[in-house]
Order: C-alpha cells, then sequence, then structure tokens
C-alpha cells in the first residue's frame, strides 16, 4: 500500500520553503505582478462587440453573454439559412458562444481557423518579425490548418496571445455522459495536440478517455472534450503558483458546462494547474457535474473536500514518482493551493494511478488512472480501483449508472 502522507518533519521544510517561494516572488515580481496581470484585446472581443451591433434580416442579435438558455431559443427560432449566415459573418462569436447548436459551432470555427491561417501565413513573410517570430507564425499556420480538417469538432477557438482551443470526440448532441478534459500549465494551440508523447497534450489525453471509456462499455454513448479555453499558466512562476489564472478560467469552465446540450451528466478530468481550476469553479458548478477527479495535482484551493461546496464525488489520483507530491501543500497570502487532495485529511476518493508513470502519464493507455477515469466516465463506479487497494474510495456509491 502507498502512503501519501508527509511526516511531520517534511511538511514543515515544505512549510518553510512554501514562505521561502513567497518572499521571493514578491521581491522578484512585486505584488501587483500577482494581482494585476492583463491582457490585451482579444480577436474574440472584436467579434463579439461586432455580433452585438449586428442583425439578421432586420432583427436584433441577443447579447452574446445571454444564458445559454435564451440563445439557444434564439438559433432554434433562425432556419439553416440564416444560422449559416450568422456563422460566415460572425465565426469568433458564434464559434465561442454557449447555447449556439454544437454543429454550428464546429462549423463556425472551421472559418475563423481559416481566417486566423490567412493571417499567419501574412506574418510568416513579415520582415518585421524575428526568424523566430516567423518561424512561429508557420507553426501557427500549420496548426490552424490540421484543425480545420473536416473530421474535427472544436468547440471554441481564440487566437489571441498564444491561444485557447477546445475539440470535441463523440457525438456530443447524442451523449448520455460527457466527459471534460481541464489540463494544466503550458497549453495553447501549439501544445492542444502533440506527436511525440501525445497523451501530454490535451487532444491525446482526451482520445484516450474517449477510447477507454468504449473499451469498459462499448454501447456507452459518450463525448469527451479536450477543454483548452482558458489562458493556462506558463511554466512554474508566479501565474502557477496563485489562483489568478484558475479564477478566469473557472468562470469559462462554468459558462461552458452549462451551455452543453442536454441533460446528461458531466465529469470534469482535471490534471495538475487544471486542478485548480475545477477546485474554484466547484462551488458554482450546475448540479449536472456528478464527478470531479484530479490528477497530479497542487492542490484545489482547499482544505478538504467540504470545503470546495459541491455536491459531486471528489476523485483524486497520483502516480509515485510524480514529482507534484514535492510542492508545498499549503496557501500562504495567495500563493500555493490548500491541502493535497490525495491525503487522508481531504477526504476525495483516492484512485490507483498504477502505470502512469510521472506527472503526465496519468492518460497514458494501460494505466489504472485511465481505466478507473473510463469506468467514471460510463458512470461504472463498481469497477473503480482505489489507491489502498480496497473499496474505500467507492464507499456510499451503489450500482452503476447507465451511459
Amino acid at each position: 500500500m502507498t502512503s501519501f502522507d508527509s511526516s511531520p518533519q517534511l511538511n514543515a521544510w515544505r512549510a518553510l520553503l512554501a514562505l521561502a517561494v513567497v518572499f521571493v516572488m514578491l521581491a522578484t515580481t512585486g505584488w501587483t505582478a500577482v494581482r494585476n496581470n492583463r491582457g490585451g484585446a482579444s480577436p474574440l472581443e472584436a467579434a463579439v462587440t461586432a455580433w452585438e451591433h449586428g442583425n439578421i434580416d432586420g432583427r436584433a442579435l441577443p447579447d452574446a453573454d445571454a444564458p445559454a438558455a435564451r440563445l439557444s431559443r434564439f438559433f432554434a427560432s433562425l432556419d439553416k439559412r440564416q444560422r449559416h449566415r450568422l456563422a460566415a459573418r460572425y465565426p469568433l462569436a458564434v464559434g465561442n458562444m454557449n447555447g449556439a447548436p454544437v454543429q454550428l459551432r464546429y462549423r463556425a470555427n472551421r472559418i475563423a481557423l481559416g481566417q486566423a491561417r490567412e493571417v499567419e501565413r501574412e506574418r510568416m513573410r513579415d520582415k518585421r518579425l524575428s526568424p523566430l517570430g516567423q518561424q512561429e507564425a508557420e507553426r501557427r499556420m500549420k496548426r490552424f490548418g490540421v484543425m480545420m480538417r473536416p473530421e474535427r469538432q472544436v468547440f471554441a477557438f481564440d487566437p489571441m496571445g498564444s491561444g485557447r482551443m477546445a475539440e470535441v470526440f463523440g457525438d456530443l448532441d447524442k451523449a448520455r455522459r460527457v466527459s471534460v478534459v481541464v489540463p494544466g500549465v503550458d497549453t495553447n494551440v501549439l501544445t492542444f495536440e502533440r506527436t511525440f508523447r501525445k497523451y501530454s497534450a490535451p487532444v491525446g489525453m482526451a482520445k484516450a478517455l474517449y477510447r477507454a471509456e468504449h473499451e469498459a462499455k462499448p454501447r456507452a454513448r459518450t463525448a469527451v472534450i479536450a477543454w483548452a479555453d482558458y489562458t493556462a499558466p506558463v511554466g512554474i512562476g508566479v501565474d502557477a503558483a496563485t489562483a489568478m489564472r484558475a479564477e478566469s478560467g473557472a468562470v469559462r469552465l462554468d459558462s461552458m458546462v452549462r451551455g452543453l446540450p442536454g441533460r446528461s451528466p458531466v465529469a470534469l478530468y482535471c490534471h495538475s494547474y487544471g486542478s485548480v481550476v475545477c477546485g474554484v469553479a466547484a462551488r458554482t458548478l450546475p448540479a449536472r457535474v456528478t464527478d470531479i477527479a484530479v490528477a497530479g495535482s497542487p492542490g484545489m484551493r482547499a482544505d478538504k473536500v467540504s470545503e470546495l461546496g459541491t455536491g459531486a464525488r471528489i476523485w483524486a489520483a497520483r502516480d509515485s514518482d510524480d514529482w507534484i507530491q514535492d510542492v508545498p501543500y499549503m496557501e500562504v497570502g495567495g500563493i500555493g493551493h490548500g491541502a493535497d487532495p490525495v491525503s487522508g485529511g481531504f477526504g476525495a476518493r483516492v484512485l490507483s494511478a498504477t502505470g502512469a508513470r510521472g506527472h503526465t502519464g496519468y492518460f497514458e493507455p494501460g494505466t489504472e488512472s485511465l481505466r478507473n477515469f473510463a469506468e467514471i466516465g460510463t458512470g461504472m463506479y463498481d469497477a473503480v480501483r482505489c489507491a489502498s487497494r480496497d473499496d474505500a474510495c467507492r464507499e456510499g456509491i451503489s450500482g452503476a449508472a447507465a451511459a
């Protein structure tokens, strides 16, 4: 049996390390850098502004930030030709609009990706850019081209800065259960999908989970979303040590979940800093979120499950050689993310992660972590394997849910 509890001496050293990190960060970056880091205007914001001043056949368009149910009713009142005209005229706005029909969002984002691809093609020839800048433009141009392929189902896209993106695997409209993968640091449009170490990137994680769910329950009607539609921290720095990025990401995550079609249960799979996003979002997420599973977590901005303020089941997994176990599990002056989710005092249902190998291996095929995620995603809770090699993590869960 693997013990996740640290000795008092080690905890004391971690506390001292955390305090040292706080003072170094404040001395070298300044408190204002922690509290007031803001980005510039986004092409998406410009698209939303254009939408809000537009119309369709003389009919005013609703507020782009209106509740998803209201936007859904608006699109339902239009005919196919009108919906396609709006997607062509305001692709970024429609492609990111929670409440817009799923297939229309895919169509709009394919148009938006094509437009962004042409921008990057021009940047490749811009002599004002450094050679590195031109190379990055080429990489982005190629990535956007790949994401435009007919089989890709891009659910959200914003090319601003390092970029944001989400993609769906499966039929979201007909899914009986929906899984959402929320990744951590260094996630952007260029790292959204990888050829090398592909299961450490959002697309690879989501594809692996989708396949594993169908292996666990072949007739399951599930959909999996690779959700990188928030601005993730870059590297292990100030942003990664605070909740600033998580707070804005939590708002976006909540809005996305509330805009999903139907009433199917939703499970969140939150890796590394993504678990901070899920922890911050937990209190406001709708009741259809039945499960939140964290892997390789630095903390969820809480000291115990009850502080998350959610009725969702909280699961946690960590491989024995994941370096994240050495971070100081505490919060001091806004630095740090609280208690260790796999510790006994936190109260999560601790899953086996055998075979995961390190911090980014939780979605690797053949691992018990991925197998467990798939069992949760299909509602087959009786088959989940606990870290303690008994049924402690399944306590209080009776039977399996339909998928």
